[in-house]
């Protein structure tokens, strides 16, 4: 008699994004591949880099800012995206030997069918509904492998704000150039729209209910909150480490960052090769009368954090040596810190 399946199946009851995130490592490194596991959960609004994403290229992060939008970096490869609360994201996890991202797919498209909603699978990533338009996105997916385990995750909107996404995504351009991996636009729509009465709620219930059927067995649902950390300390490490700006922001592969300006006393023609979150080199050209005000800038803000608290720091250094030009390092330093949000 052929042994019934192991599954497991967590939910998660916060929306911090960074909890959420730092679960799914979690379940990815350290659970049993052996186990079948599904995770589901929402963020609040939060845009999700790829692993190898620039931030500062992908989104406009001064209106993050400005709009509390929280910025995650996740594990995974892909795209950047908007998530809200109108987002259900799952998590699925099986031994790399049995990893078939065929039949989680077919979780999802089976569950949207008891909301009379026809999708299917689309390409290595992506799963879709057709209109009259043609077919528009409702799921996107990425994917991570071990030697022994197999990760694959994704998002279905069910009632995403979509007008947000341009408020945060493909900023202005700055003359920035860099070697991650740049976002692909796709034609999407949320399933609000083809099934008025859809929820998170209903929709996670028909996933269990399909992951149970086409594992053939069944677990008890977990739920998960933020006072789960205290029990699980390589849990809690992980969301410290998600958490914090050297993963988020430090992560970034290398690029540069080219500017220019006009201030009444020269302009500034700035060359940042920035690695890892950190100003390795910088070359300013200027038509200025002060030479040691170039000078000053290229020493004080070399090995600099990319940021604007960064650059504010060099800058505070800079005019204690220079005390006699500090009026034009400071008016210099609150246009770059403008620049590098």
């Amino acid at each position: 008699m052929k042994q019934q399946q192991i599954v497991r199946v967590m939910i998660s009851t916060t929306h911090d994004p960074f909890f959420n995130l730092a679960t799914e490592n979690w379940i990815f490194r350290d659970l049993d591949p052996r186990q079948k596991v599904l995770f589901l959960w929402r963020n609040e609004d939060t845009v999700v880099i790829g692993r190898f994403q620039n931030p500062w290229v992908e989104c406009h992060t001064q209106k993050m800012q400005e709009d509390k939008v929280h910025l995650a970096r996740r594990q995974s490869g892909g795209g950047a995206v908007f998530h809200d609360l109108g987002n259900t994201n799952f998590t699925f996890l099986s031994s790399k030997q049995d990893f078939d991202k065929a039949v989680n797919n077919r979780i999802i498209i089976e569950s949207l069918k008891y909301f009379d909603i026809h999708a299917q699978a689309s390409g290595r990533n992506d799963i879709v509904i057709e209109d009259h338009e043609g077919p528009k996105k409702i799921s996107g997916s990425a994917f991570k492998e071990t030697k022994d385990r197999a990760f694959h995750h994704g998002t279905l909107l069910i009632n995403a704000n979509l007008s947000r996404l341009g408020n945060y995504l493909n900023p202005d351009k700055k003359k920035l150039e860099g070697k991650g991996i740049t976002s692909v636009k796709s034609r999407v729509t949320n399933l609000k729209d083809v099934c008025p009465t859809i929820n998170h709620e209903d929709l996670s219930a028909q996933i269990i209910k399909q992951f149970f059927a086409v594992h053939g067995a069944e677990a008890p649902i977990e739920y998960l909150d933020v006072a789960y950390l205290k029990k699980q300390n390589s849990l809690n490490c992980y969301y410290e480490e998600l958490k914090d700006w050297n993963w988020r922001f430090g992560e970034t592969p290398k690029f540069t960052h080219h500017l220019e300006e006009r201030f009444s006393w020269g302009g500034m023609d700035v060359h940042i090769d920035c690695e890892k979150g950190i100003i390795r080199e910088i070359k300013i050209y200027s038509d200025t009368l002060h030479p040691e005000l170039v000078e000053g800038l290229n020493q004080f803000l070399r090995n600099s954090v990319y940021s604007p608290e960064g650059i504010q720091i060099a800058i505070h250094k800079a005019s204690q040596e220079l005390p006699m030009i500090a009026d034009y390092l400071n008016e210099f330093g609150i246009w770059l810190a403008s620049q590098v949000h």
